[in-house]
């Protein structure tokens, strides 16, 4: 049957110590943030004279000291952030949130020389793009990072990331920090739900977003209906060689609803995927025709859907001969994966921007941008339901599992809830964008035993500076996770920080979430002045074992082998072969050899250099100017990078990284003669 519209949905111990100076720093703090503090004994009359020049309370103290890491000491935590707009991966150190690196991914970052002439980078871009004869992308909006798991806890070994823009997924190898692949999706422009593995990493998940004919092929908006579709991508993932295999890969075809967040089950929702989808209403936008906007006309209907995904059957399917071949990606069509049973709808909180599992898996929060309420689904009970078989449909066939016999709770958090994250004790935490907020309340059912509240309820709200999007908990969305620490990914800055023109930073607030019930403390505003940066994970840092320097001289990070051009000291050298050059290069403190190539105009040239330095961060750089040539060469490494000499003259190449007291005299001449 046609489904009718469906009803509106009723530290450690020197932390310790830190801490206690904090509390006696002060007899008495501000009244307000206006009374200064008074003074106390026992301390220094620089730190006391410091404190109440800048009118310090007890409890900024106490934020101070819970962020501070000496000089030489280490975080505890890392955090890998998007880059939105940049296009790349933010590392942020916790609690310090110090920016230790900025990984290039999808466009070119000149530090790392990332598309700058390294072949390597340069593949990688070529290779993401889908028409690269005619143009390669150098940009992309990072959206949601997933760092691989093992058992449904981050191992840290690779992290993926989508973008948005060009639905594309990369991935990152955590052992150098760098990208080792870009796959466009062949049948999707844009993806939102990605990137999301599942417990053991055998699948990324990548989500579209805003339907389109599936073919790619042209089709008029009067037969939406149709031939405009949705999607959901699951990229088989293999670890041995880390590269995403598209061969083994499938899609499922989706009504043309908007598909949005994905995340994979875990344990008792093991091998289930699920999704949440706006636009169900399938409006088309068209303002300047008269129509309603797309901002009015995807909001009428009180629910959109959540799609629940039986992927242990979809892979079945797939492997037996159930997809059609649609630009090269093996894609199950709907009415297969109808049939098959691979794909159900539960009504969800309209406008939902989020939907996650709980470190259990029995629960799956959804929460909608229109509803105070975050709603929880059991996975036991939507089990129930698939077992009893009693749907309404939706217009295209999919089965419409029934709110009320698959929800297990609701609370209400506050107005415009987007995403949640979860704490070791039953607590969760959930972004409040219209309230600029984060609500933390508690999960009842299997958590509780884990604290004091059993109850299904708000337990306390902390305001954030403003209008959080996404946020993010230390292990947060883990079989395991750690708590301790939160931060609130604010899209506004407003006041937070010295006025540097209309474009303003985003703000990164650090949380302490480590005391219970309402007790949460901001310690902490980061400004992220690059792109747009939208969602993050933390991973424990003991968990990361990245390479100090290559495993051998000559390594080519691209195919972890040592490169068949890599050059050893003694075996420089340059080879002509008609009007195609190549030359075989060293760079060691203080010098490249050789030190003068000598070309032709019009020569055609491949560059091999070989960092042949064993020492940690004795890194070297190459430049090469009016070519656009910049090289990082990390201990060990080897890179070749390409150009025409189109141009004659005397080109000073140089060092780019200060590496000795000699690094100006690190340099040589190419001269191209005409």
């Amino acid at each position: 049957m046609k489904a009718k519209r469906w009803f509106s949905p009723p530290v450690t111990a020197v932390l310790a110590l830190v801490l206690m100076v904090g509390v006696i720093f002060f007899t008495s703090c501000r009244d307000g943030g206006d009374a200064a503090p008074a003074a106390t004994t026992g301390l220094t009359q620089d730190a006391q004279a410091i404190a109440n020049e800048r009118g310090l309370s007890p409890a900024d103290v106490t934020a101070a000291l819970k962020t501070y890491v000496p000089s030489g000491q280490h975080d505890d935590y890392i955090m890998f952030s998007s880059g939105g707009h940049a296009g790349q991966v933010f590392v942020i150190g916790m609690p310090s949130m110090r920016l230790l690196k900025t990984i290039g991914v999808f466009t070119p970052e000149p530090w790392q020389g990332w598309g700058y002439g390294d072949m390597n980078s340069m593949n990688v871009l070529r290779e993401g793009s889908r028409n690269p004869d005619e143009h390669i992308i150098t940009w992309g909006d990072t959206h949601h990072p997933a760092l691989s798991e093992t058992d449904g806890d981050y191992d840290g070994e690779y992290l993926f990331i989508n973008d948005k823009a060009h639905a594309r997924i990369a991935v990152i190898s955590l052992k150098d920090f760098k990208t080792k692949q870009i796959v466009p999706n062949p049948i999707a422009l844009s993806n939102h739900g990605g990137a999301f593995v599942t417990p053991n990493t055998e699948w990324v998940i990548e989500g579209g977003h805003y339907a389109a004919p599936l073919s790619g092929d042209y089709a008029p908006l009067s037969e939406y209906e149709a031939q405009y579709r949705g999607m959901i991508t699951l990229w088989k993932f293999d670890r041995e060689i880390g590269r995403l295999v598209q061969d083994d890969s499938f899609a499922i075809e989706l009504p043309p609803y908007w598909q949005d967040l994905c995340d994979a089950g875990k344990l008792a929702s093991d091998g289930w995927v699920f999704c949440n989808s706006f636009n169900t209403e399938m409006a088309k936008g068209g303002v300047e025709k008269g129509n309603l906007p797309f901002e009015s006309g995807v909001s009428q209907y009180d629910t959109d859907l959540l799609h629940v995904i039986h992927l242990e059957r979809a892979v079945e399917v797939a492997q037996n001969g159930g997809t059609v071949e649609m630009n090269g990606l093996s894609v199950i069509p709907l009415e297969t994966a109808i049939s098959e049973g691979l794909l159900y709808f539960i009504p969800e909180p309209k406008s939902p921007h989020g939907v996650d599992v709980s470190p259990t898996g029995e629960y799956i929060v959804v929460a909608g941008k229109l509803d105070p309420h975050v709603t929880i689904y059991g996975m036991t009970e939507i089990k129930e339901a698939i077992e009893r078989g009693n749907f309404d449909y939706d217009e295209f066939g999919v089965p419409i599992l029934d709110f009320d016999e698959t929800v297990v709770a609701r609370v209400e958090l506050g107005l415009g809830p987007l995403h949640t994250q979860f704490g070791p004790d039953g607590y969760a935490y959930t972004s409040l964008f219209l309230d600029s907020a984060v609500s933390r309340w508690t999960l009842g059912g299997a958590y509780a035993d884990l604290n004091d509240d059993p109850e299904w309820e708000m337990v306390g709200k902390i305001s954030v500076h403003y209008n959080i999007g996404h946020l993010t908990v230390a292990h947060g969305d883990t079989v395991n996770p750690h708590g301790k620490y939160l931060v609130a990914l604010n899209k506004w800055a407003v006041d937070r920080f010295q006025n540097v023109g209309p474009l303003l930073p985003q703000n990164f607030q650090l949380i302490d979430i480590s005391q219970p019930g309402d007790q949460m403390q901001l310690l902490y505003d980061m400004p992220i002045g690059v792109g747009e940066p939208h969602y993050a994970q933390i991973i424990s840092a003991d968990l990361l074992d990245p390479w100090e320097v290559y495993p051998e001289v000559g390594w080519d990070a691209q195919t972890n082998t040592i490169s068949p051009n890599a050059t050893f000291q003694g075996e420089e050298r340059i080879v002509r072969d008609g009007n195609n050059v190549e030359i075989f290069m060293t760079s060691v403190r203080s010098r490249f050899v050789p030190e003068h190539v000598e070309i032709r105009q019009g020569d055609k040239v491949t560059w091999h250099i070989t960092n042949v330095e064993r020492a940690y961060d004795a890194i070297h750089g190459i430049a090469v100017p009016e070519y656009n040539i910049h090289i990082s060469l990390e201990p060990g490494e080897t890179v070749t990078f390409e150009f025409e000499a189109t141009r004659p003259g005397v080109f000073s190449y140089y060092c780019t990284e200060f590496c000795s007291a000699l690094h100006l005299e690190m340099k040589g001449y190419l001269l191209v003669q005409p």
